[in-house]
């Protein structure tokens, strides 16, 4: 699916990796779910999940978000690599300890797997815990 680069006006964040963008020109926007590349965040209930939505709202809310097409996910999503204020959004929330890196989608990303190591190093964010629960594992628990 990869497709041109979408300049757009991020207006709401759903969690730590998805955001909703408005995309196009006025009388023609477009409304775009988004799923940020390569990263899996904690669920809103799970530890970290707040912080992880926050976090990404403080970078992208309201900003002008440059969105790279990549994929679409089973639930519809675009999934996309995203920069807001000149930053990648899946660096920044790796960095910051905010998601773990989603290795079946991160081969074209091989920096996020040294970004998460430092984080896990530094103990920053959701590393901070003894033993995290990567989301992948919790909503598998709670099927």
């Amino acid at each position: 699916m990869p497709a041109a680069a979408l300049f757009c006006l991020v207006v709401a964040i759903s969690d730590g990796d998805s955001l909703t963008a408005r995309c196009g020109h006025p009388g023609a926007y477009e409304t775009v779910r988004v799923r940020v590349a390569a990263i899996d965040a904690p669920e809103h209930s799970q530890p970290y999940g707040q912080r992880a939505r926050q976090q990404l709202a403080r970078l992208c809310w309201r900003q002008q978000a440059r969105i790279e097409p990549v994929d679409r996910d089973h639930y519809g999503r675009t999934v996309a690599r995203v920069q807001c204020q000149g930053k990648d959004a899946a660096s920044a929330q790796v960095r910051a300890g905010m998601a773990w890196v989603y290795a079946p989608r991160a081969l074209a990303s091989p920096h996020l797997a040294r970004l998460q190591r430092q984080a896990r190093a530094e103990r920053s964010g959701l590393w901070a815990d003894a033993q995290p629960v990567p989301p992948w594992k919790y909503r598998h628990r709670q099927q």
